[in-house]
């Protein structure tokens, strides 16, 4: 371990808030975005420690904001990349001012506090620590560390992180990256977890089309595009497709067998080793209706339909009608496979067509790695009864483009949540809000890891 001094942890923390604060109270909701104001203000706090950073627009005021403390290249490059745009908001469900960064009651509240201006904020203070240290002469890196604040993730636009993976590569590569989500505490069973992510699901989003007769609703028609649409939508929602168990799926599930124990635990390693069990549905196994539905999921391609689509006039029987469909799909799956798949379960029974309209490859990175390890005992060295675990994001995040560079990408924003708190409950949802007190215990173990893997000895 490094022998350098360790930074005042309470200011770290205090400078996390401030961060975190100020970047709520510029209000990047996409669409439209806006991030350059985002970028301009990481780029003064950074310009003002003596950094140069480079920001980058990728579109008109999608600003980018990267910035590079060299080590001394004995090691390949660490990236904390994270994302500065938010989902709109509901303001009239809001009990605060969103965009106000507003404190109460000992948290933090704001659009972005957790999805991921709070990220932005710890990733900002621990490279600012690295660079205080560095130029004092107090740590020496054998990693350059990488920081990148981007545009355009909550959006399926790709006019952030995507665009500089290709247009602008060098300053990216890093053999690892570490972002959003995972390090968080999970408390399942009066046990607590910390799911790390090393693997996301992709998806597909598509249409699903039905064809049928058109003509005057006057005179019913069996072959009724609305009809055939209602029955493919209902099968669909009794469709099981295939379970198929990944690496990362069953490093996760075996070690939460193991932490809750019991007939739970029991069950779950059945579930894993039995084929002829997969069939069982999950909520007979396990009590919590909750993660029996994320096991599921990491477990399964998933299908969702989100919208309805049919008609113009009511006196008018369509030729058409459609659902959109939100697809996630595990590692090894296409959009060819999973249509396939739906084929299958449909029948041939029904006038039906599906039509991509966009797709992003699901990913799984290996967690043998020192970084992983490092990660896992670091966590353990705060919270020796916690128990981390290698985890797959139902969801998709920024890693699918970063991925591109061959960096192994880590989900690892560490947050110690109380009992009864959820992370993805608070996530895009009204009075969104991180507590100060996850903010200080995350920002210290994010910049521990940190320099156990970037500093040299």
């Amino acid at each position: 371990m490094p022998s350098a001094p360790p930074p005042n942890w309470q200011s770290l923390a205090d400078d996390t808030v401030r961060y975190l604060r100020d970047l709520i109270r510029l209000d990047t909701s996409n669409p439209p975005g806006n991030e350059m104001r985002a970028a301009e203000y990481i780029a003064r706090i950074l310009r003002a420690a003596g950094i140069e950073p480079i920001v980058i627009e990728t579109a008109p005021q999608r600003g980018n904001v990267i910035a590079r403390i060299k080590g001394d290249g004995s090691a390949a490059p660490l990236l904390l990349y994270s994302h500065t745009d938010v989902v709109p908001v509901e303001r009239e469900r809001w009990t605060v001012d969103p965009f106000g960064g507003e404190v109460k009651d000992g948290f933090v509240y704001g659009r972005g506090a957790l999805d991921m201006k709070g990220i932005t904020a710890m990733q900002l203070a621990v490279f600012l620590a690295f660079a205080q240290s560095s130029r004092r002469g107090e740590l020496g890196l054998r990693r350059d560390l990488i920081l990148a604040a981007t545009a355009d993730e909550e959006a399926d636009t790709n006019q952030g992180i995507g665009i500089l993976v290709e247009r602008h590569p060098d300053l990216l590569r890093a053999e690892y990256a570490l972002s959003e989500f995972g390090g968080y505490s999970l408390h399942i069973d009066n046990r607590c977890f910390y799911p790390i992510q090393t693997a996301e699901k992709g998806n597909v989003w598509m249409r699903m089309v039905a064809h049928g007769r058109p003509g005057h609703a006057s005179i019913p028609q069996a072959d009724n595009a609305v009809v055939h649409l209602a029955r493919a939508v209902d099968k669909l929602a009794r469709t099981r497709l295939p379970a198929r168990i990944t690496p990362t799926a069953r490093a996760f599930i075996a070690g939460l067998a193991e932490g809750i124990g019991g007939g739970q635990s029991i069950a779950l390693r059945a579930w894993l080793d039995m084929d002829a069990l997969r069939e069982v549905p999950l909520h007979r196994l396990v009590g919590d209706p909750g993660l029996a539905a994320e096991l599921y999921a990491i477990t399964h391609d998933t299908v969702v339909p989100t919208v309805l689509r049919a008609g113009y006039k009511t006196n008018v029987v369509p030729s058409s009608a459609e659902a959109t469909l939100d697809c996630r799909t595990l590692p090894g799956s296409t959009p060819d496979t999973l249509i396939e798949a739906l084929r299958q379960s449909l029948g041939n029974d029904l006038p039906i067509e599906f039509e991509v309209d966009s797709s992003g490859e699901a990913l799984e990175f290996p967690f043998d790695t020192p970084l992983f390890k490092l990660i896992e005992r670091t966590l353990k060295q705060h919270d020796p009864q916690g128990i981390p675990l290698p985890y797959l994001m139902t969801g998709a995040t920024d890693a699918k483009h970063v991925a591109k560079l061959g960096t192994i990408c880590y989900g690892f924003s560490p947050m110690q949540f109380a009992p009864g708190e959820s992370f993805f409950e608070m996530v895009h949802g009204h009075d969104e809000r991180v507590a100060i007190s996850a903010l200080a215990w995350g920002v210290r173990v994010l910049y521990e890891v940190v320099r156990d893997f970037c500093a040299t000895a």
